[in-house]
């Protein structure tokens, strides 16, 4: 393939019997579909992706028994009824000309109900269940469970399974001391310890035949206390092989891990080291995985020799044809993953159906269609954010003719705060995407124009999506010089070395990484990601933890909010805690329960819990939230425009790109029927 854009992605790989026709697996990842009992739904998300032209993809966790569900009847595959529902899900990949395998997943200590078990019955610290733990029958039993699970697998018309051995689901329970103190022959030293999951492979391997594909997903850094150790892994890994596994595919990090693996602040393809420590060790494919989100990535994973296939789950969420328009040469034309989590896992551990934040279309492709405008209407979209570059994207394409206004200079809106912050520089990609898709779609665009009324009485409908403006404090000293809005500090404005931040939401915890983060603009650097949060990239240790380096922060900073109780409650389900460590990091001090008097030149002048202090501070940086910015609604009403405001325009909260982007994809969808 030496004419292809990107010759080793694109490069076919033999697979047992089957050959797939590229190195992209898209990973195992739940949205909340695999509960939904006709599986159409499922089976549209699927083809989609299918016909982007993915080489084999994989399911979110099935589990064998209800012992293993995720949660109370989480999807499962353990009889025939089952297998006919999968079969719609199969048969719409298959006419798409796609290959998929089904992931077998017993939650083990992690499943969200009472009926959960486990090696031994040691409570995970991030459920409320304690397991019991299993017998010697049980654990016979939970075997059998799992072969029986694969055969139904293939009833159903699947290509494959994957064995879901890591992120500290039950086999990885397992495998670590950490989570196994039996005393029987499955516990003990590790030859005893790692018997569960090769019986699972042998015994699978004997039921299913030669030909079925059967991939094993191996943790090859656990990154818990007293998790596997190298030598461990390649144990493991080798007898695997031996065993009959057709695909080893990577795991980093357990759920309960208290080290970032896949959001935004991780630099991309920042665990590729791990899977290539075991290039040379077996045979059979390597796939590696986390954080890798561009072609050029992933070719440059795969050419220098890092694994054998990568694995993507969330870009293929944001843009299912991800892999058609690399093999045509339009990778910038691509839907970038920003690695946020805010729709896809955030949603799942919130019970919600998953989603994408910049494609919203993700999980939803039976409910959100792209229908073709019955009549080409004259379209207004006030505002370049988020949500107004979706509305007028969608629109135009559907056959509107549209403009697009807004007063500055170039797009973005608030994405152009937001990719100032250190971590977040993946905005910058949605952005890029955009300029290329209102090229394509031939909006046009006028930018450094405010608009009025009767600039806008000549269209059939408007769409604000204006946003928002920082809401102001009203007390003593609000308009001394110490004082600054977040809008400022991200703009450039010069800050003093100690500084006091009011309000601690998004925005809060934002600015503050933004103040204590020593390199700007450099994105995000591998070796000083790994010495902050305590990787050992040498894996000399069990685990592969070490001691986190010291952070440094160019400032001392103070965070505060007006309530009681944990900041940054209101963030990320799965990004929140990262936030919050990373500040904690730096040394910067959080306040609650803070009541604002004045400022002067003394100082912020607060009480925290009742108590007087003053903040000794250079500047005070406000971030309490914003108000709506719409002030052509009623305007054009009342001349009889059709007007749909959305976004920030419409509810101000904490930035909300998922729901702007959303509801400016609805606005084009409300227009054409």
């Amino acid at each position: 393939m030496a004419d292809s854009p990107y010759p080793h992605l694109l490069e076919p790989l033999q697979v047992g019997s089957i050959t797939l026709k590229n190195r992209v697996l898209m990973g195992s990842m739940h949205v909340g579909l695999e509960e939904d009992w006709s599986y159409e739904k499922m089976g549209a998300y699927f083809a989609e992706r299918a016909k982007g032209g993915v080489g084999l993809m994989v399911t979110g966790g099935i589990a064998p028994n209800r012992q293993g569900w995720l949660k109370p009847f989480a999807a499962k595959m353990s009889n025939q009824i089952e297998v006919r529902r999968h079969r719609t899900l199969t048969d719409a990949v298959h006419a798409a000309d796609g290959r998929i395998a089904m992931q077998i997943l017993h939650a083990g200590r992690y499943g969200y109900h009472p009926i959960s078990a486990a090696p031994s019955a040691i409570k995970s610290p991030i459920t409320p269940f304690g397991p019991f733990a299993l017998s010697g029958r049980g654990v016979e039993n939970t075997i059998d469970n799992f072969v029986r699970c694969a055969q139904l697998a293939q009833d159903a018309g699947y290509d494959g399974v994957e064995i879901m051995g890591s992120e500290g689901y039950l086999i990885n329970q397992f495998i670590v001391r950490h989570t196994n103190k039996r005393t029987d022959k499955w516990g003990g030293e590790y030859e005893a310890r790692i018997q569960f999951p090769l019986e699972i492979v042998r015994r699978t391997r004997a039921a299913v035949g030669p030909d079925f594909v059967l991939i094993f997903r191996l943790s090859l850094l656990d990154l818990i206390p007293d998790g596997s150790t190298w030598e461990e892994v390649v144990m493991l890994a080798k007898a695997l092989e031996e065993a009959g596994v057709s695909i080893l595919n990577t795991g980093i990090g357990w759920h309960e891990a208290r080290v970032p693996t896949i959001a935004t602040m991780v630099p991309r393809g920042a665990f590729t080291w791990v899977t290539r420590k075991l290039k040379g060790e077996v045979s059979v494919p390597l796939v590696t995985s986390n954080r890798i989100n561009t072609p050029e990535v992933a070719e440059e994973i795969l050419a220098r020799g890092d694994a054998d296939m990568v694995s993507m789950a969330r870009p293929l969420l944001a843009d299912p044809d991800f892999v058609n328009k690399a093999a045509a040469g339009k990778s910038q034309s691509i839907n970038t993953c920003i690695g946020c989590n805010q729709a896809c896992l955030d949603h799942i551990f919130s019970n919600k159906r998953a989603s994408c934040l910049v494609n919203p279309r993700a999980c939803f492709e039976t409910e959100l269609p792209k229908p073709t405008a019955p009549r080409g209407l004259k379209v207004a979209v006030v505002g370049a954010g988020p949500g107004g570059l979706s509305a007028a994207c969608e629109a135009s394409e559907m056959g509107h003719q549209v403009t697009l206004f807004d007063a500055q200079t170039e797009i973005g809106g608030q994405f152009n705060l937001a990719k100032q912050i250190p971590g977040k520089e993946e905005f910058y990609e949605t952005l890029r995407y955009f300029k290329g898709r209102l090229a394509d779609a031939k909006v046009d665009v006028k930018l450094g124009q405010m608009v009025g009324l009767e600039e806008l009485k000549g269209f059939d409908a408007v769409v604000l999506a204006t946003g928002v403006k920082p809401r102001e404090l009203r007390f003593d000293g609000a308009d001394h010089p110490k004082m600054l809005s977040y809008v400022d500090v991200l703009q450039g404005a010069e800050v003093g070395e100690k500084v006091a931040i009011i309000g601690a939401g998004g925005i809060g915890f934002d600015v503050a990484e933004f103040l204590t983060h020593v390199d700007h603009g450099e994105g995000p650097n591998l070796q000083d990601f790994l010495s902050e949060w305590g990787i050992d990239e040498s894996h000399q240790t069990r685990g592969g933890l070490v001691p986190a380096k010291q952070a440094s922060s160019p400032r001392e900073v103070t965070l505060m909010q007006r309530r009681k109780g944990k900041l940054g409650a209101g963030l990320g389900k799965t990004t929140g805690w990262i936030h919050r460590a990373q500040l904690k990091k730096r040394g910067v001090t959080m306040l609650a329960e803070v009541a604002y008097e004045k400022v002067d030149d003394a100082g912020l002048h607060i009480k925290v819990a009742g108590e007087p202090q003053v903040l000794d501070v250079d500047h005070v940086v406000v971030c309490a939230g914003q108000t709506s910015f719409v002030p052509l609604q009623e305007p054009l009403q009342a001349a009889g425009v059709k007007v749909k405001v959305i976004g920030g325009a419409k509810l101000a909260a904490e930035l909300d790109a998922r729901r702007a982007i959303r509801e400016g994809m609805e606005a084009a969808i409300a227009l054409s029927q």
